[in-house]
């Protein structure tokens, strides 16, 4: 079906509840970091593309209508490439700092408990994909600097008319406005929490 949204934002940016409101939007499923792990035989392909050997996009993400968060922020261009009609959606906090706290409470400190039994494969993917980043991604002022010269590069390179700008306080406004959809009578989905990350990942 080809996606529709590729998600540019990184992980931490409301890329759960995004998830959820796509499905909802566009009546298929949204690949998502939660999506890789009952696909163990993906983690080598996004592996691939994060050393620069890309896939068959069209076949891995047949299934999906849009793709966000890790490890498809991190090959978001690749991605815009492959579906030429995407949108692209740039998830951010609402500042480098909140996106720091919880990024250092959450995926880091599951990173920095390295590789635990049976998931070595997908360890050593996301320490790739997080070194696309920055190599420096532990220290703070070098994650914070690469975090928003990302985003100002997804700003510099997306066509206006195919980029939504996003935090999770604009809801389903600028979503619906860049999908040409209507906004949903329901509230706006908000999960995935840093309390909840945490609890889910054993760090509480």
């Amino acid at each position: 079906m080809g996606l529709k949204v590729v998600g540019a934002g990184l992980g931490r940016t409301g890329s759960h509840s995004l998830k959820i409101a796509l499905e909802s939007l566009l009546g298929g499923t949204c690949y998502h970091m939660v999506e890789l792990f009952p696909r163990p035989e993906h983690v080598e392909l996004w592996h691939d593309a994060m050393v620069g050997r890309e896939p068959d996009w069209d076949a891995m993400l047949a299934d999906f209508t849009a793709a966000v968060d890790w490890p498809a922020a991190a090959v978001w261009e690749d991605l815009h490439r492959a579906f030429p009609d995407s949108v692209v959606l740039l998830s951010r906090r609402s500042s480098t700092e909140a996106w720091w706290e919880s990024f250092s409470h959450t995926i880091l400190e599951v990173m920095e408990r390295g590789p635990v039994p049976g998931m070595e494969a997908w360890f050593a993917m996301s320490v790739d994909m997080l070194e696309r980043l920055t190599p420096d991604y532990a220290d703070r002022d070098s994650c914070m600097a690469a975090y928003e010269a990302h985003n100002q590069r997804v700003r510099e390179c997306v066509a206006p008319d195919r980029l939504i700008d996003w935090t999770p306080g604009d809801g389903w406004g600028p979503i619906c406005a860049g999908l040409g959809l209507a906004v949903p009578e329901e509230p706006f989905p908000h999960v995935n929490t840093t309390d909840e990350f945490r609890e889910v990942a054993g760090l509480a």
